[in-house]
């Protein structure tokens, strides 16, 4: 796996991450203890060593589960996990008051089975809490020496260089793919300048991109993908031409959909890093084969010059998560 460093920071991480929120939250039931301790082994032998986690996927059970399965790797690998929501409940409201970031530190510690968190994001901006106080309390945690490097999740430019001028801002976490583009315009410049890296979250459009999902797909009850106006079903429909586009390229590059969303992603920068999540270790393997797949810039104007003529149907988040969003 090649390795990449995630801006000016020095953190080195493998090109491509694993993002676990999928083992235990939001994409309809847990999967089993078992299988997704295989999986993180897996990923682990196939060179993955960023693995990004938070309290609020559970909530705490996906900290648990990884705090015991990277346990004997614990050196070998980066932990990335998040504070931010009040009584860890993506739903309840937002808390980044210094005293909850300390608090949430202890606790994921613990969860962790470690003494310091790799990475630790801040997980939405919170408009009661002035971003230099959080900046303040991380840096305060890193003298401490709990964390060692500072993230902000779904923050906007002018929050990214005010917490920056405080604590130095290792990585951006956002949503980022050929379905979702918006960080281009006016994050990637402020991350270039600052020196920051970038960490996409959902670089397969949560699945959409894999060509998996279509208009019939029934998701699971507690899958949250049933609130995103991206996916309701006449959305779905509208937005395979974005998926069959990419099947046809993918097919040239004797590659899968899922291979090309990725290897597009890592070429946009080269302090990109990814974070695809899956419960199946099959699709684990088939992600982390995009960190080999060149993509020439014959390709990537290709790509552009067809994905600039679709027009994706449906908001990204519901408005009131929306309203979270790029503060």
């Amino acid at each position: 796996m090649k390795k990449r460093t995630l801006g000016k920071s020095g953190l080195e991480v493998s090109a491509i991450g694993l993002g676990c929120m999928g083992l235990s939250f939001g994409y309809g039931p847990a999967a089993d203890k078992a299988d997704a301790t295989r999986l993180l082994h897996r990923a682990i032998e196939l060179g993955v060593t960023f693995f990004d986690t938070a309290e609020v996927y559970g909530p705490f059970t996906n900290e648990e589960l990884l705090g015991e399965a990277l346990a004997p790797f614990r050196d070998k690998v980066v932990i990335a996990t998040k504070f931010g929501f009040e009584k860890a409940q993506a739903g309840v409201g937002l808390d980044s008051r210094p005293e909850n970031i300390r608090s949430v530190a202890e606790a994921s510690l613990k969860r962790l089975k470690t003494d310091r968190i790799d990475l630790f994001y801040q997980h939405r901006v919170d408009p009661n809490v002035p971003i230099e106080d959080v900046a303040g309390t991380i840096s305060e945690l890193i003298k401490e020496g709990k964390v060692k490097y500072f993230g902000l999740s779904e923050a906007g430019a002018q929050t990214i260089r005010r917490a920056h001028a405080v604590q130095p801002v290792t990585a951006l976490q956002s949503e980022y793919s050929l379905w979702w583009r918006e960080p281009e315009t006016e994050t990637f410049p402020t991350l270039e300048e600052l020196g920051i890296g970038f960490v996409p979250f959902s670089p397969l459009g949560r699945g959409f991109l894999t060509g998996a999902i279509n208009e019939s797909t029934n998701f699971a009850s507690d899958d949250f993908r049933n609130t995103l106006p991206r996916f309701a079903e006449e959305n779905r429909k509208a937005n395979q031409a974005v998926v069959e586009q990419l099947q046809a390229f993918a097919q040239k590059k004797n590659a899968t959909s899922a291979q090309v969303a990725l290897a597009w992603v890592l070429a946009q920068k080269p302090w990109i890093v990814p974070i695809p999540g899956t419960t199946k270790i099959s699709r684990l393997e088939e992600n982390l084969g995009a960190a080999s797949l060149e993509l020439t810039a014959d390709d990537l104007r290709e790509i552009n010059e067809v994905f600039s003529q679709i027009e994706v149907k449906g908001a990204r988040y519901p408005e009131q998560f929306q309203k979270n969003i790029g503060r």
